[in-house]
């Protein structure tokens, strides 16, 4: 996985890189950096709000830190745009954390 510093590298390249949005929010989490992920992650999905993982790590993120009501919000409207591109795994793995939380 790239680096913090080659993500930001590229992303200045290519700032509405949606994936590359969504490595640098993954990273940013991994180094417990939550409100800056969370940043980058509601990015990604202004940039695509079909991109499903990015739900569903925006609302691990939140439950992590003890934000559940929001990651909730977060899943509902991940599963509501996994069923919108028909993608019923991502759906169901939302539905089972949203039973979780």
């Amino acid at each position: 996985m790239p680096t913090l510093e080659q993500l930001e590298a590229l992303l200045a390249r290519e700032p509405d890189d949606v994936f590359l949005n969504f490595g640098l929010a993954m990273a940013l989490a991994k180094q417990g950096r939550v409100e800056d992920s969370l940043s980058r992650f509601n990015h990604a999905l202004s940039l695509d709000p079909r991109y499903v993982a990015a739900y569903f790590q925006k609302a691990r993120v939140l439950a992590q830190v003890g934000r559940a009501e929001e990651a909730k919000t977060v899943l509902f409207q991940g599963i509501e745009a996994a069923g919108a591109a028909g993608d019923h795994h991502a759906q169901g793995e939302m539905a089972e954390f949203l039973e979780s939380l």
